[in-house]
């Protein structure tokens, strides 16, 4: 199992970090202002679609913000 932002996923153990991102409803591709840590590792953009994510990781997906 998998922990994305704080919710529990199963059955997603070896997904890539890119699979991660859709399933937090975002483009990998056109994702912008988005950062992915895995274990508190901040995993490069150009690594998404080829690094796998272990069983008992923790990946937060997160989006820049803007306002004040």
């Amino acid at each position: 199992m998998i922990v994305l932002n704080g919710e529990p996923l199963a059955g997603c153990d070896g997904a890539t970090v890119a699979d991660l991102v859709v399933r937090a409803g975002l483009d990998p591709v056109a994702a912008r202002g988005v950062a992915v840590a895995v274990d508190a590792e901040v995993i490069p953009r150009g690594e998404w679609p080829t690094r796998t994510v272990a069983a008992g990781a923790n990946v937060e997906v997160l989006t820049a913000m803007q306002g004040g």
